[in-house]
């Protein structure tokens, strides 16, 4: 969706058909009962299936417009059959269709009904048949629901959806049209850009402004977050850019962004008056499960108070929460119990009519991901801002990944309700099969489990598996009150595997890990995401990936399917190289097979550095196994050298308690386990850390997974050996040291011990600026 000011014959306002009947046409309760639908893959499958079906002369994918009162109102119908003079909304689906909530069902038929009125002022047509097509994924049969419609009625429905929408629209181009004047005059917060921060903001604002996309490597401490808003809110006018997603990794990621964005003036309490307030709609974005103030609570008006009636009371929460605009997690919460509506669900709507989205890389990245859904639904103009983006692969990765559990699975089976049963059963047995196949029930302990990457996907499993979905999803629907949770949750894993099976290829592998009897493991893992991502970056209008490690380009170009002409940029580092002082002690291997012989030598290089210069240091190992032996023998050697340790699965508490011992004035070392929460994304500047010590290059394990994602980056990009160990290890290396210098004052010591860190191919992925000593 984009909105115009009028000029001359301009239209006022542009809306697809289907914002418009979402806008206009929905009413009564949210209903989030737990009906299976089908996948965008298996819509387009469905949608291509049905107009296969049709004679000679069907026109699939029409594009329709129409306007009334300035009102441009735009989309593409699913098809049209002349000789029956027929016109199709096609809509696919799974189980039994009179479950559908009748809400969903109004919005359908108003979708097609607009698109009829269209068909008819384009054709001449006097009247039209109208039909919604129901496609079941399963069955692959198609439910025809029929009406007969004049012009004229089809005409007078239009028009008054048009009306309900108009005075919105008016207020939506006002608002683009003060928005963006604003944004042509914003100045830069600060009095002055930080060394390297101007640099970084036009490399950003001529990708806005050119809508292409950028690989942006700049240091920590020069004010990244502020860097790259400042420049894409700037563009946003002179292109035309509808959206800006701000996307993070972890929370402490938007808490930045929001901050930049209230220093930019964006939010109510930026210092001055209220009529001074950037007229930049903002959003904050979180998760279901963080938002949802009823979490015992079905997600349907008969169970939820904060879903009954949602859609009769959201005109005047969205109508509040727009005069807002600034829509952070508290307020967006804030409006959304004043109205008497789910905030989460709130938050979802609001991301329609927002300007600046800030949240989760699976906002956009996701399989169902909102901001992409609407960005393609709505034709918009996104620009992408994406923090942390050394992160993206893994995280990438995961989203493209799942895993199933055979204990899981059959302690439900033991207890499923009768209709289950057989069901369960089956896939039981399928399982059990499989087991026998790879290598028998009985390898593998808890500890060390048996693993063996598989030939290809268990084709009779996986349909097994999808019976169960199917069933599972049909006893929910007929039981939406008192269903087991446990029961949803394997539900949902079950219809998350089945997706990703539909998309297996050779980006993926699946593997089989075996824990005991009757513990083994059935998992989907996504080993090169760039076939899923590529289409996200095509879509948006700019990307902008930024992070202080982003080395080597071609790396990220290759795993995140970034266009070919995407432009790299390196900012110099406003650091000094006699900030940092860097040693390898090469006299060191931290080789799994050199563990117990390297732990003195540590030691002594711990307890010598921190003599020579006492004050607070980290310590980074590749395991707490490796770290805890480290500890033991420092404090065996020197007991009274101050030390403290991460443990497993550390709540934030005590992640706060380890990060307070960081303080001015403080004295010891912190050890923690590279890639951990202490790696990165933690700021201690000046005399809070004054060195680190890394024994380890953060080599993931040389494992049979490993050595299949070394194998299939080999084949398809020839840097097996570099993209699945040595680049993926190097860069939390670096990130874990830039935790020493914060800031052009900062001093510091780095050491890196294991003689691997003298290698030529090593040393090609330092920081230009480390002093090597």
């Amino acid at each position: 969706m984009s909105a115009a000011v009028a000029s001359g014959e301009a239209p006022l306002y542009r809306v697809a058909v289907r914002a418009l009947c979402d806008f206009s046409a929905r009413e009564g309760d949210l209903d989030h009962r737990f009906t299976p639908s089908p996948s965008a893959r298996e819509g387009i499958a469905g949608h291509a299936l049905v107009t296969g079906r049709r004679d000679e002369g069907y026109e699939a994918e029409l594009t329709l417009a129409g306007e009334y009162g300035g009102l441009m109102v735009s989309g593409r119908a699913d098809g049209y059959d002349p000789a029956r003079n027929r016109l199709e909304e096609i809509k696919t689906h799974r189980g039994d269709l009179s479950r559908m909530p009748a809400n969903q069902r109004a919005l359908h038929w108003a979708q097609v009904k607009v698109y009829g009125a269209l068909l008819c002022a384009e054709r001449g047509l006097d009247s039209l048949t109208l039909a919604l097509v129901y496609f079941d994924i399963g069955s692959e049969r198609e439910t025809l629901l029929t009406e007969q419609a004049s012009a004229t009625e089809l005409s007078a429905f239009f028009e008054a959806q048009c009306e309900r929408f108009l005075s919105w629209a008016e207020q939506e181009a006002r608002h683009r049209q003060a928005r963006d004047t604003a944004l042509a005059g914003l100045s830069f917060p600060h009095a002055e850009f930080r060394p390297g921060q101007r640099e970084l903001a036009e490399g950003v604002y001529k990708a806005a402004a050119t809508g292409r996309c950028l690989l942006a490597q700049a240091p920590t401490g020069i004010g990244k977050t502020v860097a790259t808003l400042f420049p894409t809110l700037k563009a946003m006018p002179r292109r035309r850019i509808d959206r800006l997603a701000f996307l993070t990794m972890k929370t402490p990621g938007r808490r930045l962004a929001l901050q930049a964005l209230v220093q930019l003036g964006a939010a109510d309490d930026c210092g001055g008056r209220e009529e001074d307030r950037l007229p930049v709609r903002v959003l904050e974005l979180t998760a279901r499960s963080k938002a949802c103030e009823h979490p015992d609570k079905a997600c349907h008006g008969e169970a939820c108070p904060l879903a009954a009636g949602f859609y009769d009371k959201l005109p005047a929460a969205r109508q509040a929460a727009v005069e807002r605009g600034w829509l952070d997690r508290e307020a967006l919460r804030e409006v959304a119990l004043e109205h008497g509506v789910c905030p989460y669900y709130l938050g979802q709507e609001l991301a329609r009519w927002s300007d600046v989205c800030v949240g989760d890389v699976n906002h956009y990245f996701d399989v169902s991901a909102l901001l992409h859904g609407l960005a393609q639904a709505d034709g918009w103009r996104l620009a992408l801002l994406v923090d942390e983006a050394h992160n993206l692969v893994e995280r990438a990765r995961g989203m493209y990944s799942g895993e199933l559990d055979q204990h899981a699975f059959a302690t439900l089976h033991r207890s499923a309700p009768a209709p289950l049963v057989k069901p369960f059963g089956r896939l039981m047995r399928q399982w059990q099969a499989l087991v026998r196949e790879q290598g028998g029930a009985d390898e593998g302990q808890r500890g060390r489990p048996a693993y063996r990457v598989l030939d290809g996907l268990p084709s009779r499993l996986v349909g097994a598996l999808q019976q169960v979905a199917t069933a599972t999803s049909d006893y929910l629907a007929e039981h939406p009150g008192g269903a087991d949770p446990v029961l949803q949750e394997r539900l949902f894993e079950a219809l998350a595997f089945v997706r990703l099976a539909e998309t297996f290829d050779d980006h993926s592998l699946c593997d089989l890990s075996r824990h005991g009897r009757g513990r083994s493991r059935l998992g989907l893992r996504n080993l090169v995401p760039a076939d899923f991502l590529a289409p996200r970056f095509a879509q948006a209008h700019s990307a902008v990936l930024f992070s202080a490690t982003l080395n080597p380009p071609r790396y990220y170009r290759d795993l995140l399917g970034l266009p070919e002409e995407c432009v790299s940029q390196s900012v110099a580092s406003p650091f000094r190289d006699n900030q940092l002082a860097v040693r390898i002690q090469g006299g060191i291997s931290t080789r799994l097979r050199d563990r117990e012989a390297s732990l003195d030598p540590i030691v002594a290089e711990l307890a010598a550095q921190y003599h020579r210069r006492p004050g607070l240091y980290l310590a980074f190992f590749s395991s707490f196994a490796y770290l805890q032996a480290v500890a033991e023998r420092l404090e065996q050697l020197h007991p009274n050298l101050p030390h403290w340790c991460q443990s497993r699965g550390m709540r934030e508490e005590e992640r706060d308690a380890f990060l307070a011992r960081f303080r001015s004035g403080g004295q010891g070392i912190g050890f923690a386990v590279l890639g951990g929460a202490f790696g990165e994304g933690i700021d201690l500047p000046g005399e809070r850390l004054i060195g680190a010590f890394i024994a380890t290059l953060g080599l993931p394990p040389f494992d049979p997974f490993n050595e299949t994602l070394k194998a299939r980056l080999e084949t398809r990009f020839g840097n097996g050996d570099a993209y699945a160990y040595r680049i993926p290890g190097l860069i939390k290396v670096v990130q874990a040291a830039g935790r020493v210098i914060r800031s052009p004052e900062d001093r510091g010591t780095l050491v890196l011990m294991d003689d691997r860190f003298r290698r030529a191919e090593v040393r090609r992925l330092f920081p230009d600026w480390w002093q090597l000593g």
